[in-house]
């Protein structure tokens, strides 16, 4: 299969298993998906669930999270590892964004990547999931199954976006990235993946298909 048709299978495979998809980590608005997807770094997006609704009953935005110390939200925050680190990520862009922004979100890759705790893939997810501007954030999912399908090297998350962008179409980018991570997780896992009940890889995997 050449790589083109791979494309359209994967694309239409897709669609017919989800097709309205929707990011999983609840939110309100662009500032408590910012603070989710920080939180789900290291950790599953139902154990962040399950912390998000008691960090934003207490402070649900940049205004009312600079009431409450570092300290504080780390003991809300402490189930999602890395607590430390996150809880002050938090408090201090939270400040930035009353400081510089107004107290919004802004939408840009340059600013939200200057912001603390917050890299490449958060700042796409929040461009893609809370703006709707066209990104394309690669987690291990994806990562994996480019590289099981031969869409990409497989060598780092940044040539697998790289080539992601390049193999689908813009206007698809937004909704892809959610298809793949879902597929990723019920069909192509990282163990224990059974090619006979994967509907892309029994069609155009890897005959060696390789873990990674």
């Amino acid at each position: 299969m050449l790589k083109k048709q791979k494309v359209l299978f994967v694309m239409e495979t897709l669609e017919k298993l989800y097709p309205n998809p929707s990011i999983v980590l609840d939110h309100s608005d662009p500032y408590t998906l910012l603070v989710a997807v920080l939180l789900s770094a290291q950790c599953t997006d139902k154990r962040v669930n399950t912390v998000t609704p008691k960090l934003f009953s207490l402070a649900s935005s940049p205004q009312s999270m600079c009431l409450h110390s570092a300290a504080k939200i780390e003991k809300i925050i402490r189930p999602c590892g890395l607590s430390p680190a996150k809880s002050k990520a938090i408090f201090r862009l939270s400040e930035i964004l009353l400081e510089k922004h107004n107290g919004r979100v802004p939408q840009s890759f340059q600013d939200l990547e200057a912001l603390p705790g917050v890299g490449h893939k958060t700042a796409s997810v929040v461009m893609s999931q809370a703006f709707g501007i066209p990104a394309f954030p690669v987690d291990t999912h994806i990562h994996r199954l480019l590289y099981r399908w031969t869409l990409s090297s497989g060598k780092n998350v940044t040539l697998t976006e790289k080539d992601a962008k390049r193999l689908f179409p813009k206007k698809k980018w937004n909704r892809l990235h959610l298809q793949l991570i879902y597929y990723g997780r019920a069909y192509c896992p990282a163990r224990g993946h059974k090619i006979d009940k994967c509907p892309i890889c029994n069609k155009i995997g890897r005959s060696s298909m390789h873990i990674i």
